[in-house]
């Protein structure tokens, strides 16, 4: 019985894992090829226009990348992410003043 359990867990995991959204910031060219119309020179060409400008700050910026037009936006859309900001470090002044 716990062996069924177990199971159930693991694969209740990877479905939900199968589900995750794609963040377009850390992702590899290879994962970036199992969106929707993102072959290997579209995601190549994510890959380089990151590391040329940075990360991006919407899901939407993927239409500024060369071949990237609407279209294809519009089928991943849904399947992407720019994952979560980072948090921003309090100045050392207010800090210092608080003391």
């Amino acid at each position: 019985m716990m062996q069924k359990i177990v199971g159930l867990l693991v694969g209740l995991l990877l479905a939900a894992s199968a589900w995750a959204a794609v963040d377009i910031n850390t992702a590899t060219a290879e994962q970036l090829e199992t969106l929707p119309g993102i072959g290997a020179a579209k995601a190549k060409a994510i890959v380089d226009y990151r590391g040329k400008n940075g990360p991006f700050k919407s899901t939407q910026d993927l239409t500024r990348v060369p071949g990237i037009k609407e279209g294809t936006y519009a089928r991943l859309k849904d399947e992407v992410s720019v994952g979560k900001p980072a948090a921003k470090a309090a100045p050392a002044k207010a800090a210092a003043k608080k003391k």
